[in-house]
């Protein structure tokens, strides 16, 4: 009876421990649109029968963060933009993660020497050229600082300014060549341009198809969406009109990365998913779907973002861009670069 008895609690016992497992989840909150990162989140769970609750904030995560405190349900946070990574950090907001398996994956310039913050993704700030005006041979050799050179006056697109992708780039500049530097490159930058900062990364490609500049600055992965014709056969044609140019010089390269939230009631669920997104096949599906560079060394490209030729990263550590983010910004307003 008694070994009936110990039978039949170690049978439910197993069974409450498969239906714990089942119930497992984390809670992520991302900057990022769901639909770029819900092919990789839905194979994780599938994967570990983990639940992912996804929280989308547009902006302001590290506020809320903060706001919620210990009594935050968040499990990992995910950004964009190397400045709202290290946001995340300064604000004590998230925790150190020991992982060898993170620690494998992903190279030390790309995450924090303690763990508090990881890249999982990396994308460059690419020189759009127009195939039709600019001479392959001289577009090849385009640096960030050709962009202000007379032969470019009143040929140059570009999106905001203040838009963070270029805030980064600019504060990549500005520690590699100090203020006077950039307030003179900005200055030269802002005569060079053929419309007012203003639209999107796309929107450069438009506007060189369209004949209203010949150059521009723009994201790598933006490419990848526009001649894959996932946004469309418009799209499509202007992706068609322009050619990648990666600085032989050193591209400026920002990230989306992630942080163990500093409270998550779900800390080993947390590192899981990290770990997961860290991995070759979870790798491979940025490069597929989000068309990033990916972390891991050996995932492979995306066709299209392998054609752009090999990738020459420069060599300022993330945390110094971060860092000078605020100043570049006072020096774009200063200089009157929107306006």
């Amino acid at each position: 009876m008694f070994h009936r008895l110990g039978a039949t609690f170690g049978a439910l016992s197993l069974l409450l421990s498969a239906q714990l497992a089942q119930a497992a989840e984390v809670n992520l909150y991302t900057t990022r649109e769901p639909g770029l990162i819900r092919p990789l989140l839905d194979r994780f769970t599938e994967t570990t029968g983990t639940t992912v609750n996804t929280v989308f904030v547009q902006g302001g995560l590290a506020e809320r963060l903060a706001a919620e405190g210990a009594r935050s349900p968040a499990d990992v946070a995910m950004v964009v933009d190397i400045g709202n990574l290290m946001e995340l950090v300064d604000r004590d907001l998230s925790q150190p993660t020991r992982s060898e398996t993170l620690e494998a994956a992903i190279p030390a310039g790309l995450r924090g020497e303690d763990g508090r913050w990881f890249a999982l993704s990396t994308r460059a700030r690419a020189i759009y050229v127009s195939r039709e005006r600019v001479p392959e041979a001289e577009g090849a050799k385009l640096t960030y600082a050709d962009l202000a050179d007379p032969r470019f006056k009143g040929k140059v697109c570009i999106r905001s300014g203040q838009h963070p992708y270029n805030t980064a780039l600019f504060s990549a500049l500005l520690v590699e060549h100090g203020e006077a530097w950039l307030r003179d490159y900005l200055t030269k930058l802002k005569a060079n341009l053929a419309r007012r900062p203003a639209g999107g990364d796309r929107e450069v490609a438009r506007d060189i198809r369209a004949g209203i500049c010949d150059v521009g600055l723009a994201n790598t992965y933006y490419v990848g969406i526009m001649l894959s014709g996932r946004g469309g056969e418009e799209q499509k044609a202007w992706g068609q009109a322009i050619r990648v140019v990666l600085p032989d010089d050193g591209a400026m390269v920002n990230v989306s990365g992630a942080v163990v939230a500093r409270h998550a009631p779900n800390r080993a669920e947390a590192v899981k998913l990290l770990e997961f997104l860290a991995s070759p096949e979870a790798q491979a599906l940025y490069a597929k779907v989000n068309f990033e560079y990916p972390v891991r060394a050996d995932a492979e490209l995306d066709p299209i973002v392998a054609g752009f030729g090999t990738l020459k990263v420069d060599a300022i550590p993330l945390p110094k861009i971060a860092a000078q983010r605020a100043r570049a910004s006072q020096i774009v307003d200063e200089v009157g670069f929107d306006r």
